[in-house]
This record gives C-alpha cells, structure tokens and sequence, in this order.
C-alpha cells in the first residue's frame, strides 16, 4: 500500500517536472521574442518610430527613401508651431469627403497597427490608404489667416513669409499649374501643412474636406535623419 502511494507520489512528481520544463522551455525560447515585440510596440506608440520618405513631396530637404526619427513627446503637451515638420494620419482616415467616397469602413486602430507592422506593411494587398501616414510642414495653426497663391507662395495675417527650405514654386504656365489659390482662416486645434516640393505636394490644398488637419491626427514631429548616413542629422 505504502509502495503504491509512493509510486503515485514519484509519477505525479514526474508529470509536474515534465510541465515544468515544458513551460520553461516554450518561455525561454520565445520570451525574448514576445519581451522585444512588446518593447518595439510601447517604444513605437508613445515615444519615436523609424518613418521613411515615399515621395519627393518634401524635396529639397527630405529626398524620397530618407529614413526619419518621429518623436512623439514633444508634441504630447503642446500643440505644432508653424515651421514644423510632422507626420500625421491619412487624410483618408479623417477627411469627410474622401471618407464618403470609400467602397467599404475605415479600418481599426488595431488593423493600421497590423497592416504597417514592419515586413507586414510591404504585402501590397493589405495596404489600406487610411492606415498610411503623411509628412508636411506646418505652414498655419489655429487662428491664422492665410492666402496661398497659384505658385505656392505663403501670406500669413498679411505679410508673406519667408520660406528657405522652399526650392520648388509651382510653374508659371497656368495649363500645367497644379497649385490650387487659398483664402481662409484656421479654425482652433487644427493647423494648415503643406509640402515644400509645392507642385508635387498632395497637401492641405487638395483635400476636398477643407483642408484642416485636426491636430489630434498629428502621430508627431520628424526631428532626425538618420540615413543615409552621408546626410544624418537634424531635421529643419
């Protein structure tokens, strides 16, 4: 009898070791996997994320296939002051007019967050334009006035800025100019962005909805190039 419950003893033992070493072994396997992710994921919602340059919107500063620093502090207790450059959300998540000429919803937060992971943002067929990300300079905030005129030239509250980091006008040839005129005023917690390439910038110019990107659709502010490393530094 004594033997028996021994040998139920050492065989319950033996199943719980078994268990033990199952567990420890799945967890030391992938624990580090699944730590990193998670630490990627926090990094990349609420401090910096690696973004780069699609398209030649914001040449001559940010030419197409920079990789950029967006960091997401700075911006957390404030809100963007004209000159600034940021990444915001899609106008195709938020503008009116382009969000009532989609076939099917927006997507989830959860679904963007999926479709532009890293290695997974590269299958074409699960690109979805309201999960994209844009970058513009901030040209007007929240009780501007503002006038843009046909070549991309800035008037703000009546007196026309000054613009270095603008190379590129808009054509003077009116069959080829593609700038849209503009004469309005900001409304409060949103700003006015535009690209810098002014006529090749799909920018707050051309969406049907107004124009105004809510600055609560701001992801947040490019502050460093980081390659190619011939041209790494800070971002103006």
């Amino acid at each position: 009898m004594i033997h028996r419950e021994l040998v139920k003893q050492n065989h319950s033992g033996s199943s719980q070791q078994t268990n033990y070493s199952w567990w420890y072994s799945f967890f030391d396997t992938w624990g580090p996997v699944s730590l990193t992710i998670l630490l990627y994921i926090g990094i990349r919602h609420f401090i910096a994320e690696a973004r780069y340059i699609p398209s030649g919107s914001m040449r001559p500063g940010l030419k197409v296939n920079d990789r950029l620093i967006v960091e997401k502090l700075s911006l957390r207790n404030r809100s963007p002051v004209r000159g600034e450059i940021v990444v915001f959300n899609s106008p195709y998540s938020f503008d009116k007019k382009l969000i009532a000429d989609r076939p099917k919803q927006l997507p989830s937060g959860l679904k963007c967050s999926l479709i532009t992971f890293p290695l997974i943002s590269w299958i074409p067929s699960l690109r979805d334009r309201a999960c994209d990300a844009y970058i513009k300079r901030v040209i007007a905030v929240g009780g501007d006035r503002l006038v843009v005129d046909a070549k991309g030239f800035v008037v703000l509250n009546g007196r026309l800025i000054d613009e270095p980091y603008v190379e590129f006008f808009c054509p003077n040839y009116s069959a080829f100019n593609i700038c849209p005129k503009v004469n309005t005023t900001i409304p409060k917690e949103h700003v006015f962005v535009m690209g810098d390439n002014r006529s090749n910038s799909s920018d707050s110019r051309a969406w049907p909805g107004g124009g105004f990107l809510p600055e609560k659709e701001i992801i947040g502010k490019a502050s460093w190039r980081f390659w190619p490393i011939s041209r790494f530094g800070k971002i103006h």
